[in-house]
């Protein structure tokens, strides 16, 4: 490193040149926060973990998803079953981790969607207010109004019907049902979100100098309010996909959502109902599973939550 000369001001005193301290970007600062919560980081890696395991699961298992073996029904755990067999023989190991791809690909595909739709409607409405403003937010307002439980009753008739079709077209329509359910009943509060968020940016100086500067409405909305708004987004997204996952269970073990062959984690409790006392752990294995996935998106949301307040003491 090269030395600084020292230099002398007009009244002979000597001082050495000092370099300002280099600024810390806000991302930098929100990963510093991040870092620092107790559970999140440990979350991540049960998150990361469950995805890489469930999605490597044709490979890691030695038994295929529906591999049947009526002579090692009920087995307890055996070098050869980890976790013991169901009632039809097969692996409940490999259920799990299949089981596992379906209710984190109904979870994040749902959210995503949900995402995309609030972040639209929202931005929209709060950007050009007036008439588009009213029509979307009182629509929004009339589907928070609206009974969800009774209105997925009303679904599972449809998803019913659909599944009559599931031979014919040779795919398992009850995981498309089961996403636009969920999103369908899940865009609302991402609007609300970015709704409130856009109307308090729309009035700043950066807004009023692209609007002076010719730009249009979208591309306002995409390169400086959406942007300036990933905050409340990122937090959303993240609590979205732990209640997604509870959500498809709920509606699984109800009978509405994944239905059999294809495992859910849902479904599997749902067929573990008839032998609870006799097998227990039927029940045990997938409730764990959702336990600690929907755990560990909570730890990351509230870390989230906490990291991005712009509010937050810098440190």
């Amino acid at each position: 490193m090269v030395e600084m000369p020292q230099a002398a001001n007009e009244c002979g005193y000597e001082y050495l040149p000092t370099s300002a301290p280099r600024p810390t970007g806000q991302w930098r600062l929100c990963w510093g926060r991040f870092r620092r919560h107790m559970l999140a980081p440990a979350g991540a890696v049960v998150i990361v973990a469950f995805v890489i395991v469930a999605g490597l699961a044709p490979w890691i298992s030695p038994y295929e998803r529906d591999q049947i073996d009526l002579l090692s029904m009920f087995a307890g755990p055996t070098p050869a079953h980890w976790l013991g067999t169901d009632e039809l023989g097969r692996d409940v190991l490999t259920r799990l981790l299949y089981a596992g791809q379906i209710s984190l690909l109904v979870s994040i595909t749902s959210t995503l969607l949900s995402i995309i739709v609030g972040v639209a409607v929202g931005a929209v409405a709060g950007y050009y207010r007036g008439a588009v403003e009213a029509i979307l937010m009182r629509f929004t307002d009339l589907m928070l109004t609206l009974p969800t439980l009774p209105l997925l009753l009303v679904f599972s008739k449809m998803l019913r019907d659909f599944l009559a079709l599931q031979q014919t077209l040779g795919s398992n329509l009850s995981i498309l049902v089961i996403v636009g359910v969920l999103t369908f009943f899940g865009w609302m509060t991402v609007a609300r979100l970015v709704y409130g968020s856009v109307l308090s940016l729309r009035e700043r100086e950066f807004v009023e100098a692209a609007i002076a500067a010719g730009a249009s409405g979208r591309s306002i909305i995409l390169r400086h309010l959406l942007p300036n708004s990933l905050a409340p987004i990122i937090v959303a997204a993240t609590l979205g996909l732990g209640s997604r996952i509870v959500a498809e269970a709920a509606l699984s073990f109800l009978g509405l959502g994944i239905t059999l062959p294809t495992p859910s984690w849902g479904n599997m409790l749902t067929g573990a109902q008839a032998y609870m006392w006799r097998n227990p752990w039927l029940a045990l294995y997938p409730g764990l599973c959702i336990f600690v996935v929907v755990l560990a998106f909570n730890f990351i949301g509230d870390a989230l939550r906490d990291a991005l307040d712009p509010h937050a003491k810098i440190s």
